[in-house]
């Protein structure tokens, strides 16, 4: 595990996945169809247990805006990753093992000092690695 600062907010936008983890590939395929993968533009994977499905995990895939407005054009729910201290775990070709994911959050929501309202964020790097991360509690 490592800190990772998140120095800037980041607005996203996402498709909320109908189940988790079954329906997690739909929703970034889903986001994918509307927004071709490009380097520039950074991917997230968003969840956590929510209230209002009963503690079950709701799921969303994100990307960020290349420039303002190019995704809001697509009426997608709005997210605002916050700024902040984060620990975190960088899993290396995750499409080569995609339970690895699960398991450094699993590892991560251990970790005494995250968030208890924090959400588990996944930050696509790249093709090849993705940073599992969970905002610290404020000091």
């Amino acid at each position: 595990m490592e800190n990772f600062k998140l120095a800037s907010d980041i607005k996203v936008y996402c498709i909320k996945a109908k189940s988790f983890p079954q329906s997690v590939l739909e929703a970034h395929q889903k986001l994918h169809s509307l927004v071709p993968y490009t380097l520039e533009r950074k991917y997230f994977g968003i969840s956590r247990p929510e209230v209002e499905s009963q503690g079950k995990i709701v799921y969303s895939a994100a990307a960020d805006e290349l420039v303002a407005g190019d995704l809001s054009k697509y009426n997608l729910e709005e997210f605002i990753i916050p700024k902040g201290n984060y620990i975190s775990i960088v899993v290396r070709n995750y499409m080569d093992n995609v339970p690895a994911i699960g398991k450094a959050f699993d590892k991560l929501t251990a970790f005494p000092e995250i968030d208890p309202q924090g959400y588990c964020i996944e930050m696509y790097l790249n093709d090849k690695e993705v940073r599992c991360m969970i905002k610290l509690k404020k000091s």
